[in-house]
């Protein structure tokens, strides 16, 4: 999986109907219904890699076909 940027993780994650990102102790969360999924802070490059992201879609229960549909 390509590593993408924390941007466009925000705006797919909206896409999906996500709300936020939303302010909670040392991460920002966004949230669906009662559904709260951590986002990485903004570091450097501000890329995820590839099994972060694979983390931040399991638990946002988003499969990976889905997602690469875009």
């Amino acid at each position: 999986m390509e590593p993408i940027s924390r941007r466009e993780l925000v705006s797919r994650l909206r896409q999906s109907g996500f709300d936020g990102p939303l302010s909670g102790g040392r991460h920002q969360f966004m949230s669906r219904g009662a559904l709260k999924v951590r986002i990485p802070n903004p570091h450097g490059s501000g890329m995820i890699g590839g099994a972060l992201l694979r983390e931040i879609l399991r638990q946002a229960g988003i499969r990976l076909e889905d997602w690469r549909k875009g």
